[in-house]
């Protein structure tokens, strides 16, 4: 197979000689390097390299072109090739464009002219995309298609668990032609959906999450029975101690129930994580975080629930839902928080019909010209109610209380402010919803008075509340009236250790009242609810856990 392509252009044929130069002396040896001019001259090359059945890894299109600019080549590039990542070439001048890019054609980077030299500004660049383009399995290649209806929790299910864990597929409508074709070649009726067909051709029928996980590719069994580390959870805080203990040398292994990225994973884009100046989705970063922690040696299970816990003299023994266990000297619980279910029976019905819980990513563009409602008032409601304005016709943010500003970022008040189609709902809840098979109406309450109001509505989205997923650690972790883990100082009342309290000092800052066991992220009572303090909390843990194995 002939070598992937790296492709520039750029009309100044000055510039385009030198970036063509830079990157043919640095990646000529692994990839062909096309360079045009024009962005017609570059469409005409994209399409003869699709049609002799080649790969595309890198485009880097200058911005100011005649005819056709650079986001305007890239825009119809990713018709041709939409996993070829993607850099806009700009002068300072222009890097307002380039910063709207990044939602317009989904930009991974632009460059400042002059790069020189290309050593610091243009390899580091170039070699973080072709890493990321390199494991990126290519849907045309390695395609997974999932039939099922649109209305349906279980067809909705599969495809979050596959969007939310970074696996390509294609969704086909069990009554259109190609869904019919392979629910009839699989012996399956269309009352049997979800069917997934693996890049293989096996066929699974209504799957649960660790048979989907072990045919995708994701793994679900433990190397070991014994680690130096076991993180549960696989979150900013799980995947940052994932990362930091495997690097210094700590056998880890990390167990994530659902997807790793946790809430963080489900956002559009993070605005205000340090290092990204122009925002990063949480899928993004999720994959890069992941991929880190594997690159040091970590093992990373998916779609195992960890259900219970156990100090067994110097070990730590975590157990697993199907019965099995694997033993560690530590654990770091980095299990998170989950939205709140809206406390109303007419919605439970609903859900994965109507109403998501998170989500925004896999039904986004569903929503396309539709009236959408959100219910929730700190940023990760606001992330979503800008994201789906991207496609719905009006989002109706519901809010509990008289305005945004007390539980919202300054930044995403601004950017709902400068959307005309999003509608701010104070003092409203949603309390009850109906529809056939589908959510079709909600009941909305006006808090302050109790009047009620009837609307109709196919999508509800619902961002509230912070539960800590800690219902197996009951009787095994001291853990505050709202089920958070208490660690450290908090532990030590009037001068008195944990009952049960087994060493001879007070417990580390992040430990919790079993040796041993540390908590970081959400999960921690009184932590900070934000991706940099979690991922802060993870790498802490990690120094707490040399310090403890250092003094056994």
């Amino acid at each position: 197979m002939a070598n992937p392509t790296i492709l520039t252009v750029d009309d100044d044929p000055a510039v385009s000689r030198a970036v063509a130069r830079d990157i043919r002396r640095r990646y000529g040896d692994q990839y062909r390097v096309v360079r045009a001019v024009s962005g017609a001259e570059a469409l005409e090359a994209l399409r003869e390299i699709k049609l002799r059945g080649e790969r595309l890894a890198v485009m880097l299109a200058d911005y100011r072109m005649p005819q056709m600019n650079g986001i305007e080549f890239l825009e119809a590039a990713m018709d041709l090739f939409p996993l070829a990542r993607r850099v806009l070439l700009t002068a300072y001048a222009d890097t307002g464009a380039a910063i709207d890019a990044i939602n317009v054609v989904d930009l991974d980077h632009y460059l400042l002219k002059p790069w020189n030299p290309p050593e610091e500004h243009l390899y580091p660049v170039i070699d973080e995309l072709l890493d990321v383009w390199a494991t990126t399995p290519d849907p045309g290649i390695t395609e997974t298609r999932v039939v099922g209806h649109r209305w349906s929790a279980p067809s909705f299910a599969v495809r979050d668990f596959l969007a939310r864990n970074l696996v390509p597929y294609r969704w086909l409508p069990a009554d259109e032609p190609e869904g019919s074709r392979l629910l009839a070649a699989a012996g399956v009726a269309p009352s049997d959906v979800p069917l997934v067909v693996t890049a293989d051709g096996t066929s699974l029928v209504a799957p649960a999450e660790k048979e989907l996980a072990a045919h995708v590719g994701l793994s679900t069994t433990p190397t070991s029975d014994f680690y130096d580390l076991v993180v549960v959870g696989g979150g900013p805080a799980g995947l940052g101690a994932a990362v930091y203990g495997a690097s210094e040398g700590l056998r880890t292994v990390l167990v994530e129930r659902e997807a790793t990225g946790g809430q963080a994973g489900q956002s559009s884009r993070i605005e205000n994580y340090l290092g990204f100046p122009d925002g990063v989705s949480g899928a993004q970063l999720t994959d890069r975080a992941r991929r880190q922690a594997l690159k040091f040696g970590a093992e990373i299970l998916s779609a195992r629930e960890v259900v219970g816990l156990e100090a067994a003299g110097s070990g730590r023994v975590v157990r697993f839902g199907q019965g099995s266990a694997i033993t560690a000297h530590t654990v770091v619980l980095a299990t998170g928080v989950s939205y709140r279910r809206l406390a109303t029976s007419s919605l439970d019905e609903f859900t994965g019909t109507g109403v998501f819980y998170g989500s925004t990513v896999t039904e986004a563009s569903t929503c396309s010209g539709e009236e959408v409602y959100l219910v929730g008032g700190a940023n990760s409601a606001g992330q979503a109610a800008v994201y789906l304005s991207r496609y719905a016709r009006r989002v109706h943010l519901l809010i509990r209380g008289a305005d945004l500003t007390s539980s919202m970022s300054s930044y995403l008040i601004d950017q709902i402010n400068g959307v005309d189609h999003i509608v701010v709902h104070p003092w409203t809840e949603a309390v009850g919803g109906k529809g056939d098979g589908h959510l079709q109406q909600l009941t909305l309450r006006d808090v302050r008075s109790g009047a009620t109001d009837s609307v109709d509505a196919s999508w509800l989205f619902v961002f509230i509340g912070a539960e800590p997923r800690t219902e197996w650690l009951e009787g095994v972790v001291e853990r505050d009236e709202r089920g958070f883990v208490i660690t450290g100082p908090d532990l030590v009342a009037d001068g008195r250790r944990p009952a049960n309290w087994p060493l001879p000092r007070d417990p580390y800052h992040l430990e919790s009242s079993v040796p041993g066991v540390f908590a970081a992220g959400d999960v921690r009572a009184a932590s900070l609810k934000r991706v940099a303090s979690a991922v802060g909390d993870g790498a802490m843990a990690i120094s707490l856990v040399h310090r403890y194995l250092e003094s056994q």
